[in-house]
């Protein structure tokens, strides 16, 4: 059965997919050891361009096409194959380090250094360019990604395929590529749709929910790729308000009445989403954020604080293979009974809890190697199931303190050193 994804993907390519005739590569959809045969010599012919430019530009769409009727295992063949067969000859790598090794003068290491770096450039790069190549071509390959991670995680052989169409991605979604977009409740139905589909902190729950989190005090940006125009990539919501809130409700709360943006004196970043798993690994938040600050600094001075009001998605996991140390409430308990163990074990969390240098906990490890730090815990922040299921409840605010960000990053990236407020200090010393 097609999955929706797929189903998005053949809508996507529908603009280069073949009529038909004899450009069609037609393939059983489990990809049998014989059609396997008949798709490599395609792809053979499409990487060594044989027969011209045009001709490999008609296999690819051919072959791309055919990627878009296997089922799940003739997927995971083709990826492996492009693995196995397609990556870099290893006899050509190990003649240019020889050449490399042998060369003399600036002239025949510079010839060398081109012939190696060559060489390690895996063939399969070739018919991924190409698919890149034609309208609807980057979003495929950006679901066609989710599709491989899918498949890494029980074939650690397609790594290296992995790794490298990352590579690409992360050349062709530079941020210098991407424009920053305020998305209004007066922007295309079809995006706001995808506000309401890719929202991943706090599920949006309805079109009069979307209208609040758009309406007074409120703003929402996203990054846009033009060869995706009508996609958001990440977006993030913001609420201006009076004070760093120590509450998720109350931002959720439509009916309340709301700060004006020209009397708010803090900028609340309250969600952000990514909106497509095939861009796992490639930078795009640390940008926004700091783009963000740079655009409603300038446009609201009188804004002074630029924070999150945060999930601990780890928490509740690690304390719960903690020692029996803690005495972990349960929602009938009186939770106030345990306050201020719990605040101490999730201040202990957020600045221990390492997988080597990085935070543990993934939106402290986003937050940190963006320039934050962490300033306050809050209690019973988020009532709700998640937040429950997740952190007890407890959410954290990081703080984006401009003069801070870039020492506070590099700190991070090179010691793992956690950024926190006096006020987290005293309650991770228990005082």
């Amino acid at each position: 059965m097609v999955t929706d994804r797929f189903e998005r993907m053949v809508r996507q390519v529908r603009g280069w997919r073949p009529a038909g005739g004899n450009d069609a590569l037609r393939l059983d959809p489990a990809l049998p050891e014989a059609d396997l045969q008949r798709l490599k010599r395609e792809i053979d012919d499409c990487i060594s361009a044989r027969g011209g430019e045009v001709a490999s530009r008609r296999r690819a769409q051919a072959i791309g096409t055919a990627f878009l009727e296997l089922d799940a295992d003739g997927r995971r063949r083709m990826f492996e194959l492009l693995a196995q067969s397609y990556d870099y000859d290893d006899g050509a790598v190990d003649l240019a380090v020889a050449e490399l090794t042998a060369s003399g003068t600036a002239r025949e290491r510079s010839v060398a250094v081109h012939t190696l770096r060559e060489a390690t450039r895996p063939r399969y790069e070739r018919l991924l360019r190409r698919f890149n190549s034609f309208n609807g071509g980057l979003p495929f390959l950006v679901d066609l990604r989710e599709d491989l991670l899918d498949h890494r995680r029980n074939d650690p052989g397609l790594s290296n395929l992995d790794l490298d169409l990352r590579t690409m991605l992360e050349g062709w979604f530079d941020v210098g590529l991407l424009e920053l977009r305020e998305i209004t409740w007066q922007s295309p139905a079809a995006l706001l749709e995808k506000l309401i589909e890719y929202e991943a902190v706090h599920a949006i729950e309805s079109w009069d929910d979307l209208r609040g989190r758009l309406g007074t005090g409120r703003r929402c940006f996203a990054f846009i790729h033009p060869a995706m125009p009508g996609e958001p990539l990440i977006f993030v919501e913001v609420a201006l308000e009076r004070g760093i809130p120590i509450s998720l409700p109350g931002l959720l709360d439509h009916q309340r009445e709301r700060t004006a943006a020209s009397a708010a004196d803090t900028a609340v970043f309250y969600s952000i989403s990514n909106c497509h798993r095939g861009l796992a690994g490639v930078s795009l938040g640390d940008f926004l954020i700091k783009r963000v600050v740079e655009m409603l600094s300038a446009e609201l001075p009188n804004l002074k604080h630029f924070v999150t009001l945060s999930p601990i998605p780890g928490f509740r996991d690690w304390l719960e293979q903690q020692p029996d140390t803690h005495t972990i409430p349960t929602q009938l308990d009186d939770l106030d009974l345990h306050r201020d163990e719990m605040l101490h074990a999730a201040a202990t969390y957020l600045a221990t809890a390492k997988r080597k240098l990085r935070a543990a906990d993934p939106v402290a490890h986003f937050h940190l190697s963006n320039g934050a730090h962490i300033e306050r815990l809050n209690w019973r922040a988020n009532p709700s199931g998640a937040g429950w299921d997740r952190s007890l409840g407890i959410m954290v605010n990081y703080y984006y303190r401009i003069k801070g960000i870039e020492e506070n990053h590099d700190r991070y990236l090179a010691e793992g050193h956690v950024a926190m407020s006096d006020g987290m200090k005293k309650l991770l010393e228990g005082s």
